[in-house]
């Protein structure tokens, strides 16, 4: 029997998947967390962190103490957080199900959280939908290439005027089985 992928087992969780979104390419301190994540509450915000370090999903950057208590900053850890393609591979049907829920209903939430936050300029940055592309194995990794490339610039929070938001992409192949070379 296939054992399943760890890292899905630990990231594919709602509150974890906000967790790794809030840290990103920064450091942030568990005050900042808690800040930022107001609905979660404390001791399950903790009993994640703790998990997604743990797994080495997120890493201890520094620790100071603030009032008897100690302070920790954390930063993305060495394993990605993300299911990577081989993980993907490896996962059955019904885990790999799972996992796309799992991002799908974290989609969701933060859409339910934008919108709820009754901002007159949420509309101006909001869109979705979906393109039919008709690629090769190779048109997609230049795709991915590509965009990795355009997107590079705007992954860290430089600038007065720009806002946070989430770019969420899914590949879907839609038409059976790929044809065999």
């Amino acid at each position: 029997m296939r054992k399943p992928s760890p890292i899905a087992d630990v990231v594919m969780h709602p509150v974890r998947l906000r967790i790794i979104q809030q840290v990103g390419t920064r450091e942030v301190t568990t005050a900042s967390l808690r800040s930022a994540l107001p609905d979660v509450a404390q001791a399950t915000l903790y009993r994640h962190i703790a998990a997604l370090v743990d797994a080495d999903v997120l890493t201890v950057v520094e620790e100071r103490r603030v009032r008897g208590a100690v302070e920790r900053t954390f930063a993305l850890g060495e394993r990605m957080a993300h299911v990577d393609h081989d993980e993907l591979l490896e996962m059955g049907t019904r885990e790999l199900q799972q996992a796309f829920l799992a991002f799908l209903a974290h989609l969701g939430e933060s859409f339910d959280r934008a919108s709820a936050a009754d901002d007159p300029g949420f509309r101006d940055f909001l869109g979705f939908g979906a393109t039919t592309l008709h690629v090769t194995t190779d048109d997609l990794a230049a795709i991915q290439a590509g965009l990795g490339e355009l997107l590079t610039p705007y992954l860290t929070a430089e600038g007065g005027e720009r806002r946070t938001v989430t770019l969420a992409t899914a590949l879907i192949p839609t038409d059976g089985a790929a044809p065999r070379g």
